[in-house]
């Protein structure tokens, strides 16, 4: 078994793989199924691509060519990659390999999701700490007034935390544009309900320099070279461990709401605050009528 501590975790080398995720890794090495250069591994082993990976004695696959797709989520669509879930992102997309999405949208939220099958750039873009943009527009359940925008924008109590400021403006009577580097549980519905609103829509247009131009509802592409390299660019430096987001996101906006206003009280869920699994539809290729096939 190789010594070299500049390798990769093996559980991450072996979901890396597409073949299972870290944590189904980390059972099959715990189980003993999993042995490097013939011999069992254990928890924490290092490997590098001279080291010959086999579980229950079959080698590993190659690790597979990276995949980045811009998918636009229909209303409905659900963001697990549970296929027993009637509706799941991994059904709608159906793409021909395994992958998995970036953070997630709710179920009533639409808009622009990535998928892949990377793992860092997914821990990279989702931790708080790195302030990555994402561009919203919702709309209200009342006009959106100038008192609304400025108390938005400067930042609300919700989930024992106040929210960072951020970019908002009024593009209707009941509209606004905004853009978070937060990503807390349900963030703008319930900044929203703190200030006395329901959001009645909402829509994710933009993360970071990919936008949902020419993209129709349900539909996805791949990541372009340029776009892929931007990303890239804009990564240099971004943390992929979870330090960049304890640093400023508290335990309960990621465990879920206390009691408090904007928050539920024990025992009950608003509707318009309650987490939800995100549920269903089929989208297919940009400019391609249907779904690609698996």
């Amino acid at each position: 078994m190789t010594a070299d501590h500049g390798g990769t975790r093996l559980n991450k080398f072996i979901s890396e793989t597409g073949i299972c995720s870290r944590r189904e890794a980390d059972r099959l090495i715990e189980q003993g199924a999993v042995a490097v250069n013939g011999q069992a591994a254990g928890m924490g082993v290092k490997v590098t691509a001279n080291d010959r990976v086999t579980i229950n004695g079959k080698p590993l696959r190659a690790r597979p060519r990276p995949v980045y797709l811009v998918y636009n989520k229909p209303v409905g669509i659900t963001c697990t990659t549970d296929q027993a879930i009637p509706g799941n992102i991994v059904d709608a997309v159906s793409y021909p390999a395994r992958i998995f999405p970036i953070g997630r949208l709710d179920k009533p939220s639409c808009g622009l999701i990535l998928l892949t099958n990377d793992g860092d750039i997914v821990n990279k873009i989702l931790r708080a700490g790195n302030a990555h943009e994402k561009e919203y527009i919702v709309s209200v359940d009342k006009p959106v007034t100038d008192d609304f925008v400025a108390k938005m924008a400067a930042g609300v109590p919700i989930l024992d935390t106040v929210t960072k400021p951020c970019k908002v403006r009024k593009i209707g009577p009941r509209s606004f544009n905004i853009i978070l580097t937060q990503g807390l549980n349900r963030q703008i519905r319930r900044m929203a309900h703190y200030l006395g609103f329901e959001v009645t829509s909402l829509k994710r247009v933009r993360i970071m320099n990919i936008s949902l131009d020419g993209l129709g509802n349900g539909q996805w592409r791949e990541v372009t070279p340029r776009e892929l390299g931007e990303i890239n660019r804009l990564l240099q430096g971004s943390s992929k461990t979870e330090e960049a987001s304890r640093l400023d996101t508290p335990k309960a906006a990621r465990r879920g709401p206390k009691t408090g206003p904007g928050k539920a009280a024990p025992g009950r869920r608003p509707a318009s605050l309650g987490r939800e699994r995100p549920a269903a539809g089929k989208g297919g290729r940009a400019g391609n009528a249907g779904r690609r096939g698996r």
